[in-house]
């Protein structure tokens, strides 16, 4: 039971009205994906409406005969208790680890219909292009409980840190590290000081969206998580619906449409190469998402 650390979670719904405007509940029937010529509007929601992929995301769809009426939110915290309360009919902005989160605060049982793309997560030296020498040195981690525990879990795969043999595998905190056996030590510091620290010549894990404010190239991470690990599961970007709509179809297309070489291409301009594509069914997804939901709880 770990729900303390995510109390700023469920303190946030109290405000999710307030990022959201002109959403009534008028849509055509979506149950079935649209035959030749036929057409049918979703409304979907989403923190990243101004990037390029959702340009080429809303094209190739309508080129498929659905329409998607984008509902653009500015933070996170309003868009799952929008899908709740019918508002919108799918989202695309969160990963499995912060649905789960959701879910977990909120008694709530929003579902995955499909996957999209994992950003990865890289430590970053400067002056340095691999691990050599890094054996001792204090590696800076965001502070946060969503990067903390994957920023962790980087140091894990790149065999620089080993966990208690009581440590929860996917969410681990720094008192969860097994020192003696730990090749680097970790310093939990504000997300956006993390730079501050590259700069200064320490090793440190670095969220993608400082990587461009600091001049960072992404390309000279010395370690990343791997995409396919199952330490890299709980950060699956994920398509989500309410229960009723897991097995939609028009919902199913949407997913397959994200996952076109299209919207693929514009996705890693986006990211300047640092998002991957990830295809899992959906039965693998919300099998993820129910094993953190409760560890959660």
């Amino acid at each position: 039971m770990r729900s303390n650390r995510f109390l700023a979670v469920g303190a946030a719904l109290a405000i999710a009205a307030a990022g959201l405007t002109g959403c009534s509940s008028d849509s055509s029937d979506t149950s079935s994906a649209p035959a030749d010529g036929e057409k049918v509007t979703v409304k979907i929601g989403t923190t990243d409406a101004d990037q390029l992929a959702w340009t080429a995301f809303a094209d190739k769809a309508k080129e498929e005969g659905i329409e998607l009426d984008i509902v653009k939110f500015s933070e996170y915290p309003p868009v799952n208790p929008a899908l709740d309360e019918n508002q919108i009919e799918i989202s695309k902005f969160q990963t499995i680890n912060y649905q789960a989160q959701y879910n977990a605060t909120a008694d709530k049982d929003l579902r995955i219909v499909g996957s999209g793309e994992i950003n990865l997560l890289g430590l970053y030296w400067k002056d340095h292009t691999s691990l050599d020498g890094i054996e001792g040195e204090e590696v800076a981690i965001p502070n946060d409980p969503s990067n903390q525990g994957r920023s962790i879990n980087v140091l894990v795969q790149a065999g620089l840190v080993t966990l208690n043999t009581d440590a929860p595998k996917l969410t681990p905190t720094p008192a969860d590290i097994d020192a003696a056996q730990s090749k680097v030590s970790v310093v939990p510091v504000d997300a956006a000081q993390t730079t501050s620290a590259y700069n200064e010549g320490r090793p440190a894990v670095i969220n993608n969206n400082f990587l461009g404010r600091a001049g960072i190239d992404p390309k000279t991470s010395v370690a990343a998580d791997d995409p396919n690990s199952e330490l890299a599961e709980p950060y699956i970007n994920v398509f989500s619906v309410r229960a009723d709509d897991v097995d939609n179809a028009t919902y199913e297309k949407i997913v397959e449409i994200w996952q076109s070489d299209e919207v693929t291409k514009a996705l890693e301009e986006d990211s300047n190469g640092t998002a991957v594509q990830v295809k899992r069914s959906k039965e693998d997804l919300n099998k993820i998402l129910d094993n953190l939901t409760e560890e959660y709880r």
